[in-house]
């Protein structure tokens, strides 16, 4: 994995990394760039890695404006059918590769987060937000399909059909406590508060086993689509059996007797 980045920043700790877009003058829009840079840093997450946890945020006033129209707009490579796909594809791989990664990701989103960010957020698997922070599915503002990046598939499943449909319809901007109301976000947080926020939930979820956070990620992202509860219940005792035989329950039982 590259960590030569230039529109994304890395800190690394021992156990887990935060993730920076980090093009605050251009509110983190996503350009080419980014986009290959993000790809690069999700597809190459797997259980090998030394970080078990994700932190994903923006820098400045912003987490993601979406695309970089202008960037793209200005672009002579990008006017053709062939180009737009190409882009089209590395975006949705970018998306998969964040709900596929073993990881979990923390999304901390400290303003605006639009379009593509909002598809950034949704892939994610818990989102803290600022009073700052406005959201909105931006894509059919600008001519395009309002369903893009994957989010007519995340965002019902959080939020349900009728309030997705509106926000995908309109394009329209909720803020921060509407998206707490609606589900959207887990919580809301005072600016000054979202990296203290974040690190507590970092400090939560390392308590869990790296295989122990794997499996419950990937079974919440397929039972939310399963055919039957007994569908769903048979892929829990499937994981529970794995994790027993790691050895990590006896290990924990012990730690639990001696105290």
């Amino acid at each position: 994995m590259t960590h030569e980045y230039s529109t994304v920043t890395l800190k690394t700790r021992s156990d887990h990394e935060w993730v920076t877009l980090n093009r605050p003058d251009a509110f983190n829009a996503m350009n080419q760039a980014m986009i290959t840079e993000l790809l690069d840093y999700f597809s190459n997450l797997s259980m090998e890695s030394h970080a078990r946890v994700v932190v994903l945020t923006g820098a400045g006033r912003a987490f993601c404006s979406g695309l970089d129209l202008k960037a793209f707009a200005d672009d002579p490579g990008m006017r053709s059918v062939e180009a737009g796909m190409r882009t089209q594809r590395k975006l949705s791989a970018l998306i998969l590769a964040m709900c596929r990664c073993p990881q979990p990701v923390i999304c901390l989103l400290n303003g605006v987060t639009s379009g593509g960010g909002l598809a950034l957020a949704l892939a994610s698997d818990i989102r803290v937000a600022t009073p700052q922070a406005r959201m909105n599915a931006a894509f059919i503002k600008v001519g395009l399909s309002g369903c893009d990046l994957g989010v007519s598939y995340l965002l019902p499943r959080l939020v349900g059909a009728s309030i997705a449909s509106e926000m995908m319809l309109t394009g329209r901007f909720i803020d921060a406590q509407k998206a707490e109301c609606i589900g959207l976000v887990s919580s809301v947080v005072a600016a000054e508060e979202l990296i203290a926020t974040g690190e507590t939930l970092v400090a939560e979820l390392l308590q869990a086993s790296s295989l122990g956070l794997a499996l419950t990620k990937q079974a919440i992202d397929i039972n939310l689509a399963a055919s039957s509860l007994e569908t769903a219940v048979a892929l829990e005792d499937r994981q529970q059996v794995a994790c027993i035989a790691t050895g990590e329950l006896a290990r924990r039982q012990a730690e639990f007797l001696d105290r």
